[in-house]
């Protein structure tokens, strides 16, 4: 209840004050004021323009490998955990964790020598 409550609220102050700005706001136009504005200069051509496929491909590519760097991140937090098994006699050193960690670069190097083969990335 005090959740529904919460929300009828707050779409109720946001329609007031949306209804406020439609009709107490000012209402001036002229053409300087309707034309497009793109971070004050005049826009060059048409804003359908298209791109090279290999735009996306690059886009799509850094998305990967930005991903990449965030499943990094977990695994260098959790790496003494990952690192250590329960023995008889307490704690013990393992390199799971390491190798975990080189299975996964090895998938994205191997990855990425694809792209770079394919020519999907580089320079022209």
């Amino acid at each position: 209840m005090p959740a529904g409550l919460a929300i009828a609220f707050a779409l109720g102050f946001c329609g007031l004050f949306t209804a406020l700005a439609v009709l107490i706001g000012p209402k001036a136009t002229n053409p300087e004021k309707l034309k497009p504005f793109e971070c004050g200069s005049e826009p060059i051509g048409s804003p359908r323009g298209r791109y090279s496929v290999k735009f996306y491909q690059v886009a799509i590519l850094f998305l990967v490998f930005d991903i990449e760097a965030a499943f990094m991140y977990p695994w260098a937090v959790l790496y003494n955990q990952l690192s250590r098994t329960m023995g008889p006699n307490g704690p013990i050193v393992s390199v799971f964790g390491f190798a975990e960690m080189l299975v996964f670069v090895a998938i994205l190097v191997v990855a990425l020598a694809y792209v770079w083969r394919k020519k999907a990335i580089g320079w022209e």
